[in-house]
């Protein structure tokens, strides 16, 4: 998979897909159950190209004008992933172009997603943000409100809930984030147990640079990385 393990980036993707491949062992995991989102917020274009030229396929943007200014500058076969905040009044920007829209913690936000949908005569693929640590300067619905919101969306047209996805705290030791990820997974278990139409519970993204490992270990499916490809943030470059 990867092209160039001799570059920085090459080299951190190749280290993380060996994490994740450890992960899955240790949890009677198939690693093909596990895929890596390279988390690309304010990186240039030319850091996601050496990522795509290592292997790298998805890619995930907090910000919807820089998932559309990337998206037109590099290959159509990039899944780009929305897992930034998201405005109802920017879905119809990026309705056509994204892959999974992570973050929707909303019925109103569910109901635009739809609208816009229908209007592009495409179907929608996304996950409810559960804020499944409670932390009160996190987005996402509350885990007790999760049912009602996925059986609300469910009705919607040219829209799919896929499954769930949370931001853990951010903590020292990724060991106190097992737990969170432990009650995203029961969360989604008690979900498709109800065999709600038009509801999959088949995808959690959850675990980041510093709890991915953990997070594997507990079931994700999707793990979104970005300082530990590309390295620290920097805000004023795109």
């Amino acid at each position: 998979m990867i092209k160039d393990r001799n570059s920085q980036i090459g080299q951190n993707i190749h280290e993380i897909e060996e994490n994740i491949q450890r992960a899955c062992k240790n949890s009677g995991r198939k690693t093909e159950d596990v895929t890596l989102i390279a988390v690309s917020k304010t990186k240039p274009v030319s850091m996601l190209q050496e990522a795509y030229d290592c292997g790298c396929r998805h890619f995930g943007e907090n910000k919807v004008q820089e998932l559309v200014d990337k998206y037109e500058q590099l290959p159509k076969d990039i899944k780009w992933h929305m897992i930034g905040h998201l405005q109802r009044n920017k879905v119809k920007y990026i309705i056509d172009k994204v892959y999974l829209i992570h973050s929707v913690d909303s019925l109103r936000l569910a109901e635009e997603i739809s609208k816009e949908a229908q209007k592009k005569n495409v179907t929608a693929h996304i996950l409810v943000e559960v804020n499944i640590a409670a932390e009160e300067t996190k987005f996402g619905t509350t885990r007790e409100e999760t049912f009602k919101l996925v059986k609300e969306i469910a009705h919607l047209p040219s829209i799919r809930v896929e499954g769930l996805m949370t931001i853990a705290p951010y903590v020292e030791n990724p060991e106190k984030n097992r737990q969170y990820f432990t009650d995203l997974y029961q969360l989604s278990v008690d979900i498709n147990r109800e065999n709600i139409d038009n509801i999959s519970m088949s995808v959690l993204s959850m675990g980041m640079t510093g709890d991915y490992n953990v997070a594997v270990e507990e079931g994700a499916t999707y793990v979104r990385v970005g300082t530990g490809i590309f390295g620290e943030r920097h805000y004023n470059a795109v």
